[in-house]
């Protein structure tokens, strides 16, 4: 799960992180206030899901109460467009306004978690400000990579070497070490997946402080902690999404045209491979789990047809625990009630097969059948074709 910035900075802030004095608002006259407040000038930042927002024009200066004023007036209600956010844009309904800064230097942090080695890894590197994926593309050196302990956190020798490293001396060398210790603290304790601070400013008196923040969690551990849940932004995400979430659905929409349902994230993945070999291109990523009910299923085929781009359906399930009879019958019930008119292409094996693939021909339905992966990738993607044909 994402969060905004306002939203970050507020958990941050809870674990002793730095951050500007500011307020999110939906107001234009409010942000004129706050500015007011501030002692006159401030930065009003565009609120959404997304990076880029400053290239895009939803990040301002205000040198006057009237200029926050201003640029609250137009950011809010704006279809913003960034690089993250696709050519459709997000609508801005809310400003982040702050104390504008006094910028001495600009740095990067980042913590994410490392697959490989199995730990949290702190990453800094000199060059804030910039896209971190570029910075690597371009010098892999220029990011420090310090690995820690979930459980014993960030030491403090590690701190003072990363501190170093970013070349921070004096006082604002000793500001950095508890600044980096907290934000490790907050990563662990709060089930991040992703904490990154790009820019961290170093300020002209000295002090390190987060000028933005970056916030995503593990959605399974959210149980853990309700009031990040709270956070959750439902108009930041996709309908579709949203709408699989309630039924407890692993689903992902893309920009293909072949909706896929299957059972289990490894097949799942497999799947969209087989159409891209194919010649296709996936709609969306579906696993129904391997203990769907008939319900789950039904809803499962009405998310994918509710997607106007999907021009056909791929299938694709392996029985384990999951009964290959009432996939069909979840199918079977979804079809009739939607009256889908695009090919549906069913690749079944497992527990029960011969008693879903019955339900699938009694049920009168243009169901395609096929055997194996590769020869339902290729009946999916011929339909599709000429379907368009």
């Amino acid at each position: 799960m994402k969060v905004h910035e306002y939203q970050a900075k507020e958990i941050l802030r809870r674990y002793g992180v730095a951050t500007p004095q500011g307020h999110v608002t939906d107001s234009p006259e409010e942000a004129r206030q706050i500015t007011k407040d501030l002692g006159g000038k401030s930065v009003v930042k565009a609120q959404i899901h997304a990076g880029g927002r400053g290239k895009g024009g939803g990040v301002k200066l205000a040198k006057t109460p009237d200029e926050a004023f201003e640029h609250a007036q137009k950011i809010i209600g704006m279809q913003l467009v960034t690089h993250q956010t696709g050519p459709e844009g997000r609508k801005v309904k809310k400003v982040l306004v702050e104390a504008a800064a006094d910028i001495a230097q600009e740095l990067y942090l980042g913590i994410t978690l490392d697959r490989a080695i199995g730990k949290p890894v702190l990453m800094a590197s000199k060059f804030g400000g910039m896209e971190i994926e570029e910075v690597a593309h371009k010098d892999p050196t220029a990011i420090l990579k310090e690995p820690f302990d979930a459980i014993a956190g960030l030491q403090p020798f590690q701190a003072r070497k990363v501190a170093y490293a970013l070349g921070l001396t004096g006082e604002t060398h000793k500001k950095a070490v508890p600044f980096l210790l907290a934000l490790a603290k907050a990563y662990v304790e709060t089930d991040c997946s992703l904490a990154e601070i790009n820019p961290l400013m170093i300020t002209g008196q000295g002090d390190v402080v987060a000028l933005d923040a970056k916030m995503n969690f593990d959605d399974n551990a959210l149980f853990r902690h309700l009031d990040i849940k709270e956070y959750r932004d439902l108009d930041e995400e996709d309908p579709l999404e949203v709408e699989a979430s309630k039924f407890n659905l692993n689903y992902i929409k893309l920009d293909g045209n072949v909706g896929c349902m299957v059972n289990g994230a490894g097949l799942a993945m497999s799947t969209m491979d087989i159409i891209q070999y194919a010649g296709g291109s996936p709609a969306n990523f579906l696993d129904v789990g391997g203990g769907a009910n008939e319900e789950q299923v039904r809803n499962a085929m009405r998310i994918i047809l509710s997607d106007p781009n999907v021009k056909g359906v791929l299938i694709n399930i392996f029985g384990g625990i999951m009964r290959c009879d009432i996939i069909a019958s979840g199918v079977v019930k979804a079809v009739k009630e939607i009256g889908c008119t695009i090919p549906v292409v069913v690749r079944l094996e497992g527990t029960n097969v011969e008693e879903g693939k019955q339900i699938l021909r009694d049920s009168g339905l243009a169901v395609i059948p096929a055997d194996g992966m590769k020869d339902a990738a290729e009946k999916i993607i011929a339909a599709v074709a000429k379907g368009g044909n």
